[in-house]
């Protein structure tokens, strides 16, 4: 099999950086130098998209594509979603309100993919400079905000993009609503 997977969120939520911590090849990336108000957060930023590889054993293998976090580049988001069959949205917990962030992601999706169900994995990124904040916010929030173009449960995961074991977790429980969604969709074909 061989998936493709999308990461979104916002700038300097670590897209970029978890795809390079697991890739298996180098990453094409097509950063520039921040200009705007994404100077004030990072040197770089990404205007059209990253790409990585990351095999999985027995010819398996997942696309990995990191969208642009600026929404001026958000017509990205809607060609590069047309490769992908998984999801991440990755959080930056130390943003002044990361909830707010979280939602804008989901409601952008949402009217990305009206006719479509796609698994989808959260990482929260940044949690060690907002510790007073539990993660447990993000549980509570997707109890009351459907998300309707997610297959299944939502796993959520504190992360570090930087640290290959944290994304490998990540990448764990993808593969897992992938091989679930593949399964469901081949029944509902027989059926």
């Amino acid at each position: 099999m061989e998936w493709g997977i999308l990461f979104m969120g916002p700038v300097g939520a670590g897209k970029t950086e978890a795809i390079r911590s697991i890739s298996e090849i180098e990453v094409l990336d097509t950063d520039v130098g921040a200009t705007d108000e994404t100077a004030l957060l990072k040197s770089t930023t990404t205007v059209s998209m990253d790409v990585g590889v990351l095999h999985l054993g027995d010819g398996d293998k997942l696309r990995l594509y990191g969208a642009p976090g600026q929404g001026r580049f958000d017509f990205m988001w809607e060609i590069l979603i047309g490769q992908t069959q998984g999801l991440v949205i990755l959080i930056n917990h130390a943003n002044p309100d990361p909830i707010a962030d979280l939602q804008y992601y989901l409601d952008k999706l949402s009217s990305l993919l009206p006719h479509r169900q796609v698994p989808l994995v959260i990482g929260v990124t940044h949690f060690d400079q907002r510790a007073d904040q539990p993660i447990d916010i993000y549980h509570q929030h997707l109890k009351t905000s459907p998300v309707p173009f997610c297959v299944g449960l939502v796993p959520i995961f504190k992360i570090d993009a930087r640290l290959k074991r944290d994304i490998n977790t990540l990448m764990i429980a993808m593969v897992s609503l992938l091989e679930i969604h593949d399964r469901l969709f081949q029944q509902a074909k027989i059926a």
